[in-house]
C-alpha cells in the first residue's frame, strides 16, 4: 500500500473474476479508480486522498440493499422472478424498476429481445443456470455476500492482495478457479468479497438482441448477447468474452467508454486507449449429465 493506491496482486487481469471485481470495484463506489500494472497486470485500486479500501468498507452492500436489488425474487410487489422468467414477468418488473439506481441488475441480466418458444426471456453469460441448490444469480449474490456481511477493511485488504482464505461455496458460478481438480474433494471454493465485487461489473455489461420472438417465428435468428462477447473476425465458433487491461486510472464512466472504443481484433489501436494486454474466455467443457458452468482464460497474443 503507498498514498491513496493499493497494488491488489490477488485481482490479476489474467483471472476473468478478478478483473471483473477489480471493475465491481469501481461502480460501487464512483470515487475508485482501477488501472492495471504494466508488468505484472494486477489490479490498482486508486481514490483522490483517501484509502480506496477504506472507502469500500464503508459503502459494502448492506442486506437491506441487496434485498432492494430489481433482480431479487420478490421485489416491490412485481411478480417473482426465478431462473425461469417469462416475458410478461421481465416487462413487468422492468417497468417497476425503470428509475431505479440498479436497473441495470435486470439489464445486465435478461433480455426481452430475445424471447423462446415457451415466452421465456434469454439469460446472460454470466447469469449461467444453477441446478437444485445452487438456484439462481441473486440467491448465489447472496450466499456468498453472507460469508462477508460486513467485512473490515483489513478483511477486504487480505482479499484485494490474494490473501483471504477460500469459502466452500459456488460464488457467482462462472469462475474457472471455483473447480476442484480430480485429486480434491470435489467442492467449490472461493473467495466471497471477489464475487460481491464481481456482480457489480455487470453494471457495465448490458445485455442486447435482434428483438426475436419463437413464439411468433419458430425459425428466428435469437443471438443475444452481452457486451464484449464477441466472435473472432472470419470464425464461426461460438462468441467469447474478451477483455482488456489499461495503464490509465479509469473510474466506472471511463471503463464504460473504454469499452466501447476498445477492439481486442485491432491491436495496433491499443495503445491509443491505453491498452497493454487483453484476454479471452476459454470454457469448461463438462461432461455429460454435468450442468457445470465455468470460464478460463487465454491472453490475446495476435
Amino acid at each position: 500500500m503507498s498514498g491513496t493506491q493499493i497494488v491488489c496482486d490477488g485481482l490479476p487481469a489474467s483471472w476473468l473474476n478478478g478483473w471483473m471485481a477489480a471493475v465491481g470495484a469501481t461502480v460501487i463506489d464512483e470515487g475508485i479508480r482501477l488501472h492495471w500494472h504494466q508488468e505484472s497486470h494486477s489490479a490498482v485500486l486508486s481514490a483522490a486522498c483517501s484509502d480506496p479500501v477504506a472507502r469500500l468498507a464503508a459503502v459494502w452492500p448492506s442486506a437491506e440493499q441487496l434485498a432492494d436489488l430489481p433482480i431479487a425474487e420478490d421485489w416491490g410487489g412485481a411478480g417473482t422472478l426465478r431462473r425461469k422468467v417469462d416475458v410478461e414477468a421481465f416487462v413487468a418488473r422492468a417497468r417497476a424498476a425503470r428509475a431505479h439506481p440498479q436497473s441495470w441488475t435486470l439489464s445486465s441480466t435478461l433480455t426481452d429481445l430475445a424471447v423462446d418458444g415457451t415466452g421465456e426471456v434469454a439469460h446472460a453469460r454470466f447469469d449461467p443456470p444453477g441446478p437444485g441448490p445452487i438456484k439462481w444469480l441473486h440467491h448465489r449474490l447472496l450466499k456468498a455476500w453472507k460469508h462477508v456481511a460486513a467485512p473490515s477493511a483489513e478483511r477486504l485488504r487480505a482479499s484485494l492482495v490474494g490473501e483471504a482464505e477460500r469459502v466452500q461455496d459456488n460464488g457467482l458460478g462462472f469462475d474457472h478457479s471455483r473447480l476442484a481438480s480430480s485429486a480434491d474433494d470435489g467442492g467449490r471454493w472461493t473467495d466471497p468479497v471477489v464475487e460481491v465485487l464481481a456482480f457489480y461489473a455487470l453494471a457495465l455489461l448490458p445485455m442486447r438482441a435482434r428483438g426475436t420472438d419463437r413464439r411468433i417465428d419458430p425459425d428466428a435468428f435469437v443471438d443475444q448477447r452481452q457486451r464484449g462477447w464477441r466472435r473472432t473476425p472470419g470464425s464461426r465458433e461460438a462468441r467469447r468474452f474478451h477483455w482488456p487491461a489499461w495503464h490509465h486510472p479509469l473510474d466506472a464512466a471511463g471503463i464504460d467508454a473504454l469499452l466501447d472504443i476498445w477492439q481486442p481484433e485491432n491491436r495496433e489501436q491499443w495503445p491509443l486507449a491505453g491498452v497493454h494486454a487483453a484476454w479471452r474466455t476459454v470454457a469448461f467443457e463438462p461432461h455429460r449429465q454435468d450442468y457445470t458452468r465455468a470460464f478460463g482464460s487465454e491472453r490475446i497474443l495476435h
